[in-house]
């Protein structure tokens, strides 16, 4: 599964992934991988990626279920 809304975003503000991976001084592979959806776990530089498009990885506290 891709991730539409990093590649909706990216769009959004006119950048290719050559541009964005350098304004946010991350691999264009990593950004490749990261709007492709492939499962990783550098949060660091996804966070790096997000928040120039106004985003951010963060913990989210799940509902409990009740029995």
């Amino acid at each position: 599964m891709h991730d539409p809304v990093c590649k909706g975003k990216r769009i959004t503000v006119k950048l290719a992934q050559p541009g964005l991976a350098d304004k946010v001084e991350v691999g264009l592979r990593f950004l490749r991988v990261l709007e492709q959806g492939i499962a990783t776990l550098r949060l660091d530089k996804m966070n790096q990626v997000l928040k120039l498009l106004g985003y951010e990885v963060g913990a989210v506290k799940q509902p409990t279920e009740s029995k």
